[in-house]
């Protein structure tokens, strides 16, 4: 069971009202206390209903968001990430720049060994795009690799 003290970072979980957030908020992130960091492990997100705005067009994109990552000392709260997320739903960008952005957020808040977003966009104009964005530190590198490889060999394979 987690201790009070190990808790003290995650303050929008268990409240009763929900508030919303209008324009991009990365700072309503927040993130718990690894209890494994010894063990190397594989955390991933299934976030299947983001949007975002077109910002030439300001016209609404959907996509499916994966986030997978190897912690070091912390996790992402994951009502936090939701509303992290939702954040999106006004913010003109494109996909390839809300992908990396949410890395580099996401990198910012944990500093995991290794981390990776995926964007699977609903097409526009006949055209799907899938923008994949990864990071690792020195000792992850084989893994960056091999998860590239693995990304583009699922897209050529559709």
């Amino acid at each position: 069971m987690r201790t009070q003290k190990e808790l003290e970072g995650v303050n929008l979980l268990g409240q009763s009202k929900t508030v919303y957030p209008t324009i991009y908020s990365p700072q309503i992130l927040e993130a718990f206390e690894n209890k494994h960091p010894e063990n190397e492990y594989l955390v991933t997100l299934d976030c299947p209903e983001f949007t975002s705005l077109c910002p030439k067009t300001g016209q609404p994109d959907f996509g499916h968001i994966i986030i997978s990552y190897i912690p070091r000392n912390l996790l992402v709260e994951s009502k936090s990430l939701k509303l992290y997320l939702f954040s999106f739903r006004n913010n003109g960008d494109f996909h390839e720049d809300c992908i990396n952005i949410i890395m580099n957020d996401l990198r910012a808040l944990m500093d995991p060994k290794y981390i990776e977003v995926t964007g699977y966009f609903t097409p526009r104009g006949g055209i799907s795009i899938y923008p994949f964005a990864n990071y690792a530190d020195a000792d992850h590198l084989d893994m960056l690799h091999e998860r590239r490889r693995a990304q583009m060999a699922a897209v050529l394979a559709k």
